[in-house]
């Protein structure tokens, strides 16, 4: 099961550092992430181990099938993050 990244996101990036497969971007190295407003997490990637929801330090991470309704738009926004040219960058 994937997880998504909803707008309360700070991106204060702790949770690229102890994703094992590297789905959440832009990555603190990659050259937009200091202007991006949150982070994203590639659903075709993810998988599901729960280490992003666990280390996010302002509760921004969710299992899909347990998203609060008032975030429900955000598996689409992560996913289209990806589909719009987002390169996975290594973390």
């Amino acid at each position: 099961m994937s997880y998504v990244i909803v707008g309360s996101c700070v991106n204060d990036a702790v949770c690229t550092e102890v994703c094992p497969v590297d789905c959440i971007q832009p990555s603190p190295e990659a050259r937009d992430f200091a202007h991006a407003e949150m982070l994203y997490i590639d659903p075709d990637a993810c998988v599901g181990c729960n280490a992003c929801a666990e280390a996010c330090p302002v509760n921004a991470i969710y299992r899909i099938d347990q998203l609060p309704a008032q975030w429900a738009a955000y598996p689409e926004i992560n996913a289209a993050f990806f589909r719009q040219g987002a390169k996975r960058e290594p973390a």
